[in-house]
């Protein structure tokens, strides 16, 4: 595979003939290049005014390689072929090199340039690209081509420093300007008029210094320069600056529309670890799924729906005290179910799109301000209130979708997170979702659980005292989160109408009825039935039951049914119908995630029936006492939200879909758990206030 090298524009803020000069200056040796051993001219010639000098040399190279290496190979320096051309009415310096050591089995190619720059003429612009293909080399190609690439971007840093070397020393020696090329007569005749070399200080005045204002920062489709890169977005290695120079140029030459800005290209290099190959496919997806879904007009068309308004807890924050942008997200006070329920997966993912497209611009922004390159924000993450409620299937389904996106388009974003208050069951929410996080993105991370936030090593070394929300004990007033913890549409009935559909969800009041079931129609034997309830109102018992046959012959639409009593009050328990999972008490305030895998095909009815203290469970008909009890009450006895979804076995097992594996790894850590299971089946429910 050939190895390529692209450096930036590097600006020498000194006239051609002056960087020429020192140039020189490292022929025929350079005690400052250690590794350069020497150099003699091969051959040499210039053209007829004067104008075109070239120079070819054989240069001798230390080989910094180990040991055994150097034996096998049997050499301790290698020999390099380097050809200039210097034209000076052009101001242009063209240099090709080539190594003549093992030619045949290793070629290293290299191309620089010394051009005027092409906003002020007085600066000088050095490029410099090369390649290395091995073709073979006694077994250690891998080896040697590590070693070549590391010795080689060190070099490409040491040559800038020896030119800035020995222009220093060229104006401490009275050496300030050097007259241009012009031709034998026109300098015969401007003789008397040429001025005697000046003094270093007057270089202030000369635009040798940085006086003359800094170069121009770089528009689309210009070549990126190295002191740009450092101002705008930080320092990098050689090698770094090689990937995005190329990258760049990739789009260029291939990319139909806006080419992005060097800040979003350097972001997917810092993603794949600056290789160049996954870096490019990572972009070019990014680059159709933006051109597809049109996020570049997101900020300007999106506006949030009335109920992620209002209880959207999340919002811009001043910034921590690196200049990062703050982002405060109290996701432990939010009802992602009824946020969910209300607007809808895609809207909440188009908010969070937003989210992240205005983290970029304020990136931006602050970049401008504080002068420095910023690049990241800063996102506090409030946990309080989190419990296994907000472990609803289908919102863990929207949160690792919302991951996946963010994390293919939007990478190395994030520059730290902070999460405070951090409950107990936060190890159940982070075994879901830390797979699918990368594991750069991982290290950025920051846990405090109870009050650990508080005092030296927690918020205050990230976060100015005047920044901390009051919330946490700071000075900063937040606008406070809504008191409703449920958005009004998350309690609403949501009917699903149709053939039979992988998911049902609904609200049950069980007043006059002491019992409620939903009804499953599973065609074929082996799938999974899952199933994910809070209790909102009183106590209930669920049990799953299962027949061979719907209880009342006749024309059905297939799907899910949910009624008082679906199962035929003639039917015998163990004769006509049976109890697939033990019955299990479910108290207000729970919330209940559980999973069955089936056997047969037929009908399934879940149950939720009131709790009796007196242990009638088995009763299905009201009594007096609870009819008047039903007469007199302003509400519903038991109100639950309940939301089932049938999966086929194959798509259940090891997906993250499924709660399963909480339940029977971290039940110890909600308040109550229990997990019910029978001889027919493998099946569990997490219990959780």
């Amino acid at each position: 595979m050939v190895q390529k090298y692209q450096s930036p524009v590097r600006v020498y803020k000194y006239p051609f003939e002056l960087v020429m000069a020192a140039y020189e200056k490292r022929f025929p040796t350079c005690p400052l290049i250690p590794m350069f051993l020497g150099s003699e001219v091969l051959r040499e010639s210039r053209s007829a005014d004067g104008a075109v000098h070239a120079v070819e040399r054989s240069c001798r190279l230390r080989v910094d390689a180990p040991r055994l290496l150097r034996e096998m190979a049997g050499v301790e320096h290698v020999v390099f072929v380097q050809k200039n051309i210097l034209n000076w009415r052009e101001r242009t310096l063209f240099i090709e090199a080539h190594n003549e050591t093992f030619a045949s089995r290793v070629m290293v190619k290299e191309n620089c340039s010394y051009t005027v720059h092409p906003e002020n003429e007085d600066w000088t612009c050095f490029e410099q690209s090369a390649s290395l293909d091995i073709h073979s080399f006694f077994g250690f190609e891998n080896a040697l081509e590590k070693i070549a690439m590391k010795q080689y971007t060190a070099n490409v840093k040491r040559g800038k420093e020896v030119i800035e070397h020995y222009l220093k020393e060229l104006i401490s020696q009275g050496t300030s300007h050097i007259p241009r090329w012009t031709p034998a007569h026109v300098r015969e005749e401007h003789a008397g008029s040429q001025s005697a070399p000046r003094h270093p200080s007057s270089l202030e005045t000369e635009g040798l210094s940085d006086a003359p204002g800094p170069a121009p920062e770089m528009a689309e489709g210009d070549k990126l320069e190295a002191d740009y890169i450092e101002r705008c977005l930080g320092r990098l290695t050689p090698t770094q600056e090689s990937c995005l120079v190329q990258l760049r140029h990739w789009l260029q030459e291939t990319h139909r529309g806006k080419i992005p800005k060097d800040e979003h290209i350097l972001r997917f290099l810092r993603a794949r670890d600056f290789r160049l190959d996954k870096a490019r496919e990572m972009l070019h997806r990014s680059l159709n799924w933006r051109k597809q879904h049109q996020v570049d007009l997101l900020l300007q068309t999106w506006r949030p729906p009335a109920p992620l308004q209002e209880f959207y807890a999340g919002g811009w924050h001043h910034q921590d005290i690196d200049g990062r942008p703050l982002y405060i997200l109290r996701l432990g006070q939010m009802d992602t179910k009824g946020l969910i329920k209300a607007v809808g997966e895609e809207a909440l993912l188009q908010h969070v799109l937003s989210v992240n497209e205005e983290g970029q611009k304020r990136c931006a922004g602050n970049t401008r301000q504080f002068g420095r390159p910023i690049s990241s924000w800063t996102c506090l993450l409030d946990l309080e209130g989190l419990n296994m409620r907000h472990l609803w299937r289908p919102g863990v389904k929207a949160l690792l979708r919302m991951i996946e996106v963010v994390e293919d388009n939007y990478p190395e974003t994030l520059g730290r997170l902070l999460i405070v208050r951090a409950p107990r069951v936060f190890p159940v929410l982070w075994t879901l979702i830390s797979p699918f996080i990368n594991e750069n993105t991982r290290k950025k991370f920051l846990i405090y659980s109870g009050s650990n936030y508080q005092g030296p090593g927690g918020l205050v070394d990230y976060l100015d005292k005047d920044v901390i929300p009051d919330f946490l004990g700071g000075e900063s007033v937040v606008r406070p989160v809504p008191e409703a913890h449920l958005t009004p549409r998350g309690t609403e009935q949501w009917p699903r109408q149709g053939p039979l559909t992988p998911s049902f969800s609904g609200t049950l009041h069980l007043q006059l009825s002491p019992l409620m079931q939903v009804a499953l129609d599973i065609p074929e034997g082996e799938a999974v039935i899952t199933w994910d309830f809070d209790i909102l109102r009183g106590n209930v018992v669920f049990s799953l039951y299962h027949a061979k046959q719907a209880p009342n012959p006749g024309p059905q639409e297939p799907g899910a049914r949910a009624n008082g009593q679906l199962i035929d009050k003639g039917w015998v328990l163990g004769t006509d119908y049976s109890r697939v999972e033990a019955p299990l008490l479910c108290r207000e305030g729970q919330s209940i995630q559980g999973s069955h895998v089936t056997q047969w095909p037929g009908v399934y009815f879940l149950q939720w029936q009131i709790h009796s203290p007196s242990g009638s469970v088995a009763c299905s008909l009201p009594g007096v006492d609870d009819v008047l009890t039903a007469l007199h009450s302003p509400g519903p006895r038991c109100k639950l939200l309940y939301y089932c979804e049938v999966l086929a076995s194959e798509e259940f097992r090891g997906s993250m879909s499924s709660l399963e594996s909480c339940a029977s790894r971290f039940s110890q850590l909600s308040t109550a758990s229990t997990a019910s299971s029978s001889g027919l089946s493998h099946s569990g429910s997490l219990v959780s206030r």
